[in-house]
């Protein structure tokens, strides 16, 4: 039988959270929504978000290109863009190896 990844939700880091700290749900909640709101406002601003032990958040561009629409063999272009992306640091590689 194929091992099944387990998820975890906002809502279940908010109430872990809270165990941990002694905080209100309401309180972790607000914490962990401030952080994650200043993270995305960081990258919308071309920042890098070093957390050290964790990882870093920065903003990665795609060149311009030339696709394929899918279903048909016509070639469409497709804009350059910006996308979020995480790299992990070392600390976190480690704790999460086999």
């Amino acid at each position: 039988m194929a091992n099944k990844k387990k998820t975890v939700t906002k809502s279940d880091l908010v109430t872990h959270v809270a165990e941990i700290t002694g905080l209100k749900k309401k309180d972790a909640k607000a914490c962990i929504d401030t952080f994650l709101d200043e993270i995305a406002t960081f990258l919308d601003r071309d920042y890098k978000v070093q957390l050290t032990g964790f990882g870093t958040f920065e903003v990665r561009k795609r060149k311009a290109r030339t696709g394929v629409k899918p279903g048909t063999t016509e070639k469409i272009k497709i804009p350059a863009s910006k996308y979020p992306a995480f790299k992990p640091g070392k600390a976190l590689k480690e704790k999460v190896r086999v």
